[in-house]
């Protein structure tokens, strides 16, 4: 099972601020992970035993966003 500071997607460590304030016994009052939407699909891949105690990290939702378009320019410019 994927320990609750751990992605269950990669293993690393998610950085989840409300995990870190549950260990430390301090009410939770943001994390990185309450600011950003996780897409469906890349919620769907996680483990059902780690589906709502482990957060995906930041790395990976990052991933999961395609790469912006490069900045064409017009001809002659």
């Amino acid at each position: 099972m994927t320990p609750p500071d751990r992605c269950p997607l990669c293993g690393q460590p998610n950085a989840c601020g409300a995990e870190a304030a549950r260990c430390s016994g301090e009410p939770c009052t943001d994390c990185w992970c309450m600011t950003v939407a996780v897409p469906v699909a890349l919620r769907a891949q996680v483990p059902a035993e780690a589906q709502g105690l482990a957060c995906i990290c930041r790395n990976c939702v990052a991933q999961a966003y395609p790469a912006p378009a490069s900045k064409v320019k017009a001809a002659g410019t």
